[in-house]
């Protein structure tokens, strides 16, 4: 029962930090595939609720406190043509697989999202991403096993 909750704490705190950890990892460890995708779901929407209540203040304090940001770098003329080509959705959707959790949800709270189009749309991208990596990493499981 231990090395099970262990497991899963592990899945989860992977999920908070980078996402496509989560199933990666689940996999190897040998959950099921319904606990992989809970437990993935949730750690990302962890790290998405605690950002988007402090994603703001964290950039202002912290980030802009102690580095001075190149205005027109190439990272960030990457984000801001993917914010407007895509909004939301674009970063919701590339947030499993290239930013993190963390930093998806930073991006969204700097260029104004509300916290509930977060919350849905980096819902729906984790329950997709979730689903698709899970049975994509468990194919490649059982194709190696077998």
């Amino acid at each position: 029962m231990i090395e099970q909750a262990t497991k899963i704490f592990s899945v989860f705190f992977i999920s908070m930090l980078k996402f496509i950890g989560g199933p990666l990892s689940a996999t190897a460890l040998g959950l099921r595939p319904l606990e992989t995708i809970f437990v993935c779901i949730a750690g990302m929407m962890t790290s998405v609720a605690v950002f988007s209540v402090f994603g703001k203040w964290l950039k202002i304090n912290v980030l802009d406190k102690y580095r001075k940001p190149l205005l027109f770098s190439p990272r960030n003329r990457k984000i801001v043509s993917l914010w407007n080509r895509f909004g939301i959705k674009g970063i919701a959707f590339l947030t499993p697989i290239f930013l993190t959790p963390i930093g998806g949800t930073i991006i969204a709270t700097s260029f104004g999202e509300s916290k509930k189009n977060i919350y849905v749309f980096m819902l729906i991208s984790a329950t997709f991403w979730a689903v698709a990596l899970t049975f994509t990493f468990s194919f490649f499981k059982y194709m190696l096993v077998k």
